[in-house]
C-alpha cells in the first residue's frame, strides 16, 4: 500500500521507453505520482523521489484529465478527444486500462472528481454534468448546465454543492442540492438549485478553499483572478493577477497559499491566500498544470520498473527517470 501525493504539474512529457521486470518492494508510505502524457498517450506511475517509471498503460486518445478512486486501486482518465464520448478506467493493482466507459451523447467528457464512491464529470458538447457509479458500472446521474464549455468541476464531500467552471460563458455555476416536495404522491425529491456567477473572460482552473467558505477563479484571457463567497454566491473581489493563459489554480491543503500554472508563461504564480498578494513565482517551464493537492492512498501491488532510453545519452536523465516535458501529474 502507497500514499499517492496528489501535487500535480501538467507538463509536456516524454517519457523513456519502458522495460517491465519483476516487481520489487517499495518502503510502506513511499509517494507515487499518476502521470498522464498527452503525446505518449500514456499514464504512467512514477516515484517521485527517484522519478523511477513502477508502471505504465494506453491512456485512450486525447487524454485531458485523470483521477484516483478514493481507495486507490482505480484511475479514471477523460478522453477528451476533440467531442469523443469515453472515459479510460484503469485498474492501478494490475497496472491495466479496462474497457473504455461510453458516455452515449454525453460528448467531449473532462473535468473529474472522486466523491462518495462515484466518479463525476463534465462533458462540454453537452453543456452537463454527471456521475457514473463503478458498482453498477452506469450513469446514474446527469444536470445540464446551460453554459458554454462546462470544463472543470468540484464536489462536496457530502454531495451538497458543486462547483462548475464554464470557460466560454465566463462564469461559474454553483448548484446546490435541495429536496422538494415532490409531484404526486411519489413525497420529497431531490432536486438542485443552480446559481450562475459571472466571473471573467476564460474562466477554466478554479478550486474551493479546505474550510469551503471561498473559491477562486483563474481567467485566462483576464489575466485576472474571481474570489467567489460561497454562502452568497457572490464575486467578493478580483485581483489584477498578472495570469494570463491561466489553466489551473489550487489551494494548498492549509489554506495558506494559492497556486496558478499558466500555458501563456514559464512559471507558477503563488498567492498569500489572506493577503491575496503575488508572493512568488516558480519557473516551471511553459505549460505547467496543476491538478490536485490532497493526499489518498494508492493500493497496488507492490512493483518497480526500469526505463530504458531509446536514443543517445545526450541531454538524457538517468536511467529510470522519464524525461519531463506534456502531461498531467497526480
Amino acid at each position: 500500500m502507497l500514499k499517492k501525493l496528489s501535487l500535480a504539474l501538467s507538463v509536456t512529457v516524454a517519457i523513456a521507453t519502458l522495460s517491465m521486470h519483476a516487481f520489487q518492494a517499495q518502503p510502506t508510505g513511499a509517494g507515487a505520482l499518476i502521470v498522464l502524457s498527452k503525446g505518449d498517450l500514456t499514464m504512467s506511475v512514477v516515484d517521485p523521489a527517484t522519478l523511477k517509471v513502477l508502471g505504465k498503460v494506453p491512456s485512450g486518445p486525447d487524454p485531458h484529465e485523470i483521477v484516483a478512486s478514493s481507495d486507490g486501486r482505480m484511475a479514471y482518465i477523460a478522453n477528451y478527444n476533440g467531442g469523443g464520448n469515453i472515459i479510460t478506467p484503469v485498474d492501478l493493482a494490475a497496472m491495466k486500462a479496462l474497457t473504455p466507459i461510453d458516455l452515449g451523447p454525453l460528448r467531449a467528457p473532462h473535468g473529474l472528481d472522486f466523491v462518495a464512491n462515484k466518479l463525476w464529470f463534465t462533458a462540454e458538447a453537452a453543456k452537463v454534468i454527471g456521475s457514473y457509479d463503478p458498482a453498477t458500472q452506469k450513469v446514474d446521474w446527469v444536470l445540464g448546465t446551460g453554459q458554454n464549455r462546462t470544463h472543470m468541476l468540484y464536489v462536496w464531500p457530502d454531495v451538497s454543492r458543486i462547483v462548475t467552471s464554464n470557460v466560454s460563458s465566463a462564469s461559474l455555476t454553483i448548484l446546490e442540492k435541495t429536496t422538494g416536495a415532490g409531484r404526486g404522491r411519489g413525497g420529497p425529491q431531490t432536486d438542485w438549485n443552480a446559481t450562475v456567477v459571472a466571473v471573467g473572460r476564460g474562466a477554466e482552473g478554479f478550486d474551493v478553499s479546505p474550510d469551503r467558505k471561498v473559491l477562486w477563479a483563474a481567467n485566462a484571457q483576464d489575466g485576472t483572478i474571481s474570489i467567489v463567497d460561497v454562502e452568497s454566491k457572490k464575486v467578493t473581489d478580483t485581483l489584477a493577477a498578472n495570469v494570463n493563459g491561466a489553466n489551473r489554480l489550487k489551494f494548498t491543503p492549509d489554506g495558506k497559499q494559492v497556486f496558478v500554472s499558466s500555458l501563456g508563461g514559464p512559471d507558477v504564480a503563488i498567492f498569500d491566500a489572506a493577503t491575496k498578494r503575488d508572493v512568488k513565482r516558480l519557473k516551471t517551464g511553459r505549460r505547467a498544470r496543476l491538478r490536485g493537492m490532497h493526499t489518498r492512498r494508492l493500493r497496488r501491488r507492490r512493483r518497480s520498473e526500469d526505463a530504458r532510453g531509446d536514443r543517445p545519452d545526450r541531454g538524457r536523465p538517468p536511467a529510470g527517470r522519464p524525461r519531463l516535458g506534456d502531461a498531467t501529474l497526480i
